[in-house]
């Protein structure tokens, strides 16, 4: 999950509706961490605050008038945003109202997306001059009939970024300019900004996936964060209503699967199991029951790569599903994959932001075809340091049409953890 920073000057309208976005699940793919107002009187710091989001004042007051005039202090103002930002490193920022022509040495040094809100459709009624009541004014004055909003990324030329939505709104015959900003805002600003922040934040977000695949059935991702913590993730998928009828759940540490609902004609036996077991601090995490087999056999001293070699993949011909399975110990994990063409096993040192992803299927979901099994060795994947944004992440590129459950895993040094778990029946 992206970080958003929001930069305000005034009342925050569109800030709320940034807040209440995320708060109603419009807005999933990044979060608010931080308000930022050029105006210490801003209603926007109140909304902020009401939200329990952050907030800095960086007004034109507080800075000192030095040699130099106007440009200067607009010169210090900006260092001292770009200070504020580095707080939390966001990846966008939104501007909400903020009475600000950002220069260019801002827009190349602050490291992240930057979006703008502006109250016409642009290219008409905007640049240098066309702000707040002013737009308005001019859109009445100008006789045409339709007006609107506009998001768009920012460059170095006033309004002048790609264009990311649109939505136009009907000039009424009795409009002033305090009516028409206030139904643009109501049925444009609005409506059209939260979506535009997820759709750039969804896009910037890392990709777990990063080659086609339209079916993986099950997953283990084990790896580490930036900071060297330690994490696992797992998630089944299905396409029949018997596999698609299935939680996870807690069972202290550890984690089981359970159905929502019984089918008497359907064999439950492969889908039933203990995806999670802990053994004198080894981690175990499996597609199936051999997650007792390798808890059993570490009980009795002997190794991950013993027990899974008493194993085979799953009998449910044609697909001849997989058996996967991973390990992680203090100073590193093991994945393995037991298919048709053998029994093969992987061995990693942590390594800080990387983890290693295997899972059982490639791509095809066509009713009737046998289901390819995964090729390869695990592939190489980017773990940030938020627990809930990679939960979130992942569950997103899962997909609605097939995702059953995912649970993931971050441990902190002394052994504790943060967890996420997502069932489909919840959705």
């Amino acid at each position: 999950m992206l970080k958003i920073s929001v930069l305000v000057s005034g009342g925050g309208t569109n800030l709320q509706a940034l807040i209440d976005a995320q708060r109603n699940g419009i807005l999933k793919s990044g979060r608010i961490v931080q308000v930022i107002s050029s105006n210490e009187k801003a209603y926007a710091l109140e909304r902020a605050k009401a939200a329990g989001i952050p907030t800095d004042v960086i007004a034109p007051s507080a800075v000192p008038v030095r040699e130099g005039g106007p440009l200067a202090v607009e010169g210090l103002l900006e260092s001292k945003i770009l200070e504020a930002l580095k707080k939390f490193n966001p990846e966008v920022i939104v501007l909400a109202g903020f009475m600000k022509i950002l220069s260019k040495n801002f827009i190349e040094s602050c490291g992240a997306k930057i979006i703008n809100i502006h109250p016409s459709l642009i290219p008409s009624f905007c640049g240098r001059g066309f702000y707040g009541l002013k737009v308005h004014e001019a859109v009445l004055n100008s006789g045409v009939k339709l007006t609107g909003a506009t998001v768009h990324l920012v460059n170095e030329v006033p309004d002048g970024g790609e264009i990311l939505a649109q939505k136009a709104v009907e000039i009424l015959p009795d409009d002033t300019p305090e009516r028409l900003q206030r139904r643009v805002m109501e049925q444009a600003e609005w409506v059209i900004l939260p979506r535009a922040v997820e759709a750039v934040c969804k896009e910037l977000s890392p990709k777990i996936f990063q080659y086609p695949v339209k079916y993986p059935g099950r997953g283990i991702i084990t790896g580490c964060t930036p900071s060297g913590r330690r994490m696992l993730a797992y998630f089944i998928m299905g396409r029949s209503a018997s596999s698609k009828a299935r939680i996870f759940e807690r069972s202290g540490d550890e984690l089981i699967i359970k159905l929502t609902k019984q089918d008497k004609n359907f064999d439950p036996s492969l889908i039933l199991y203990a995806p999670l077991r802990i053994f004198d601090g080894n981690i175990i995490i499996t597609n199936g029951d051999q997650t007792d087999t390798v808890y059993d056999f570490l009980k009795a001293g002997k190794t991950f790569e013993e027990a899974l070699r008493t194993r085979d993949y799953e009998p449910d011909e044609p697909h001849y599903t997989p058996r996967i399975s991973a390990i992680m110990t203090p100073s590193g994990y093991k994945q393995s994959i037991l298919k048709r063409a053998g029994k093969f096993f992987f061995e990693y040192k942590f390594e800080p932001g990387l983890g290693h992803f295997i899972h059982t299927y490639n791509n095809d979901v066509m009713p009737g075809k046998i289901l390819p099994s995964f090729i390869g060795e695990p592939r190489s994947v980017k773990i940030p340091e938020d627990c809930e944004g990679f939960a979130n992440s992942l569950w997103e590129e899962l997909g609605p049409d097939y995702r059953v459950a995912l649970y993931v895993r971050y441990y902190d040094e002394d052994g504790k953890y943060k967890d996420a778990l997502f069932n489909s029946v919840n959705d």
